[in-house]
């Protein structure tokens, strides 16, 4: 795809070790999401599957204050006359929509919500600040919280979903009890995030690319599908994927005994 990473209105792009951090950047705007900003994220997940020196993605928002508010209600979206051909352009913001398969870690400082959930959604693991809320208004504005929920559904029980969907603005959830229900892998000080996410991106782009994709869509095909189906295609992920013997044991006994615990 052909997008200019440096001179995009509502991203900021950096590259580096195999790591790219892309941070959404209307902080005006408490990172809220506009048609511009759906263009430029899909056109990059695009783009970033064709380039083999990025490896893991970071996704953060800029400032202390929001990672993104969802969908900027200033936004307004032409929408045809029949009920069953809704315009939705907001898929596309997620990762997996544009069948992009490299790691997205995303790094959430400050509040997240309604459309916010796409890219929490669609990404790997989430890392919180320990200032980071999280909620869902849609029912309050008289919407329905469809996609929302649905992606929510993937990463919280059934019960914490409807609480968080159906009680709308009116309660949300700290960065600790997002922790406690699996919304999150890991809460740190705020200070402390970006180095966290940095930590974990570096690590995971130290590592056979196609292990690590492979590993990816594994993860995801065993969500998406059934038991037996998923297991199915695992033989043919593991061969696609995994280095030849020789060179798996050449990294077996070149392995170091640094680790940390989470």
């Amino acid at each position: 795809m052909d997008i200019d990473r440096n001179h995009l209105a509502t991203l900021e792009y950096t590259q580096r070790d195999g790591v790219a951090w892309v941070t959404l950047n209307r902080p005006e705007r408490h990172n809220a999401i506009n048609l511009t900003m759906i263009e430029e994220l899909h056109e990059l997940w695009l783009a970033l599957r064709h380039d083999d020196e990025v490896r893991v993605i970071v996704v953060t928002g800029a400032g202390d204050r929001a990672f993104c508010t969802g969908l900027d209600r200033g936004v307004e979206i032409a929408q045809p006359t029949s009920p069953y051909m809704p315009e939705d352009p907001m898929p596309k913001i997620g990762p997996k929509y544009s069948d992009l398969w490299k790691p997205v870690i995303v790094a959430v400082n400050g509040m997240a919500c309604g459309a916010a959930f796409y890219l929490l959604g669609e990404c790997e693991f989430v890392i919180a600040a320990d200032h980071a809320t999280f909620f869902d208004p849609h029912t309050t504005y008289g919407m329905v919280s469809g996609f929302e929920s649905m992606h929510l559904l993937q990463r919280m029980p059934l019960g914490e979903v409807a609480r968080l969907t159906l009680l709308g603005s009116s309660e949300r959830i700290g960065a600790e009890r997002a922790y406690e229900i699996g919304m999150v892998s890991q809460v740190v000080p705020a200070a402390e995030l970006r180095q966290t996410a940095q930590w974990a991106a570096e690590v995971i782009a130290q590592q056979p690319p196609h292990a690590v994709e492979g590993t990816v869509r594994a993860v995801w095909a065993a969500r998406d599908m059934t038991r037996a189906q998923a297991l199915s295609v695992a033989p043919h992920l593991t061969a696609l994927g995994s280095l030849p013997w020789a060179e798996q044991n050449r990294r077996f006994a070149a392995r170091g005994t640094e680790y940390r615990t989470r």
